[in-house]
């Protein structure tokens, strides 16, 4: 009788899981690059509307959300080490979690 860890269900179910993990983790990398551009974008707005009143006010948003963003961050990369759009994201989650590449 053949183990269950080398039976082709087993087998199927741990290449599932691999890919589910590799999903999950790029996408949350790629969800932090989103949140990234977003906060440039709307802070280089901020930041002209305040400077064409002459006022300094848009540093505290600048500050609050660079916090926010900084924490995800922190989370994103040092819990899942890893870089780049989501298609080289998830192929170097399947590498770095044991899978093939499955183009």
């Amino acid at each position: 009788m053949t183990p269950m860890s080398s039976s082709p269900s087993s087998s199927n179910r741990a290449e599932a899981d691999l890919e589910k993990r590799a999903r999950r983790r790029a996408g949350a990398k790629m969800g932090w690059f989103i949140h990234a551009f977003v906060y440039v974008v709307v802070n280089v707005g901020l930041v002209a509307l305040a400077a064409s009143r002459g006022h300094n006010w848009a540093v505290y948003p600048l500050m609050g959300w660079g916090l926010g963003l900084l924490i995800h961050g922190a989370v994103v990369w040092l819990i899942a080490p890893g870089g780049g759009l989501y298609d080289r994201l998830l192929e170097r989650e399947r590498r770095a979690l044991g899978g093939e590449d499955r183009r």
